[in-house]
């Protein structure tokens, strides 16, 4: 199974370029399929919408019970830091799900690891219900976070099949305008819930929403890989796959840098409940309105990039200066944690323009990552991508606790030192060079 093209020149470049491979997307697609890119004009509404809300699952799952992180420590009799591994789990187990479902997407298609994902995700958020300790609770966290990886690595194998450069660029910003809500809106959504129910209650509705979205996507999404593209080779195939992959420095270091950046940005989501709580003492209601502002961020300045900055600025120009401000919001947190301590006045900016910065970075390296790859390993890439975040996310969840008592301090610490790790990857792996603007999508016809 080929991989991305050892030595690619300058994964900087022009993403629109196909690595020089037998199946890569300059070959002919199979009778049947949907050529790799010749779907460039803008996507279709009901596709983006389906894949929208399976994307969207992820970060439903992880943020629409952070409200309530305190009232299961207290319901269950566990340390805060031992509840931590409620979302520590859930993200291993988002890892181990890509792992397992990437490849099966490209040996049986898109659709059956999907839906079958979303069915276990379904009853792994039941168990969670009646949870009855934490170690229950736990194993129910990481099921459905290895169940709903499903809509994570397949929903970007769907963008593989069928867009390159731009186009793909402006696809994965039109599911991030929808998926983006989830974090802007969950946290909201779950304060309010435990105004009427307790934090089981919030996995009902993660139960409920589970069942919806299995019974959406069985009806409306298509495959869009077909028989005579898919590999035909078992475990042995795959695992040369994935080292083809690791061993192309470019896309290495596109996976290294959007790595460390998602673990930049799972430190302020595994830690900003717990800080601004109990250290700036805000309550729930107003702890989901600052997430929301935040997430606000991610999602304008991705729309901003897919649509506007792509196809105005170099993607290299675009990395650094999402790199840059990503580095100097987490300096300033740093800074007004310690040296100045300026309390929510000084938080709140930084915080602003470190989530705005994300919505730079992280779509640009999936886009870029994805395109150095041929269609038929999209799926084994996109699982590479998704576990490495993931893996990281699961890391440094739990960092913001150490010592048994939340600070500020540290959770700008491991946001900071997240950040400068992703600036590095990209500058020492990828060496930007000076490239022109990517071209924008042909018109429909």
């Amino acid at each position: 199974m080929p991989g991305p093209t050892a030595g690619h020149p300058d994964p900087a470049g022009d993403t629109s370029t196909a690595p020089a491979t037998p199946a890569g997307p300059g070959t002919p697609a199979p009778a049947g399929s949907t050529p790799v890119g010749a779907a460039a004009a803008a996507p279709g509404r009901g596709t983006v919408a389906v894949l929208g809300g399976l994307v969207a699952l992820g970060p439903l799952t992880t943020d629409l019970y952070l409200p309530g992180l305190p009232a299961i420590a207290q319901d269950l009799a566990a340390e805060p830091a031992a509840v931590q591994l409620t979302l520590t789990f859930s993200m291993l187990g988002v890892a181990v799900g890509q792992l397992v479902l990437g490849p099966l997407s490209d040996r049986l298609g898109r659709r059956p690891p999907l839906l079958a994902g979303l069915l276990v995700y379904t009853l792994a958020s039941a168990v969670c219900i009646v949870a009855p300790s934490l170690p229950v609770l736990v194993i129910g966290r990481f099921l459905q976070g290895a169940a709903g990886a499903a809509g994570l690595v397949v929903g970007r194998a769907i963008a593989r099949d069928r867009f390159e450069g731009v186009a793909m660029l402006r696809f994965l910003a039109s599911i991030s305008l929808i998926s983006g809500l989830a974090p802007m809106l969950a946290p909201f959504l779950g304060a309010q819930l435990l105004r009427v129910t307790s934090w089981r209650g919030t996995f009902g509705a993660l139960t409920a929403l589970g069942l919806l979205l299995a019974l959406v996507a069985f009806g409306a999404l298509r495959e869009t890989l077909p028989p005579a593209a898919r590999h035909r080779g078992g475990l042995t195939t795959t695992l040369r796959t994935m080292g083809s992959l690791l061993r192309d420095l470019p896309f290495l270091g596109l996976l290294l840098t959007g790595t460390f950046a998602f673990g930049s940005l799972f430190g302020y989501i595994s830690g900003s409940s717990v800080v601004l709580q109990h250290v700036y003492h805000v309550s729930p209601q107003t702890y989901g309105v600052l997430f929301g502002l935040n997430s606000l961020a991610i999602v304008a300045v991705t729309q901003l990039n897919g649509r506007v900055l792509a196809r105005r600025f170099t993607p290299g120009a675009l990395m650094l200066a999402g790199l840059g401000a990503a580095v100097a919001a987490g300096a300033a947190l740093l800074l007004v944690t310690t040296v100045w301590d300026l309390g929510l006045l000084g938080v709140c900016p930084a915080l602003f323009v470190l989530m705005g910065s994300f919505g730079i970075v992280l779509p640009n390296t999936a886009a870029r990552a994805l395109s150095l790859v041929a269609p038929r390993s999209a799926g084994s890439a996109s699982a590479l991508l998704g576990t490495g975040n993931f893996l990281c996310g699961a890391v440094v969840a739990p960092l913001s606790s150490l010592g048994g008592r939340p600070s500020a301090a540290l959770l700008a610490t491991v946001v900071l030192t997240c950040a400068l790790l992703s600036a590095a990857s990209y500058l020492l792996l990828c060496r930007p060079t000076t490239e022109a603007p990517a071209p924008a999508p042909a018109p429909a016809t």
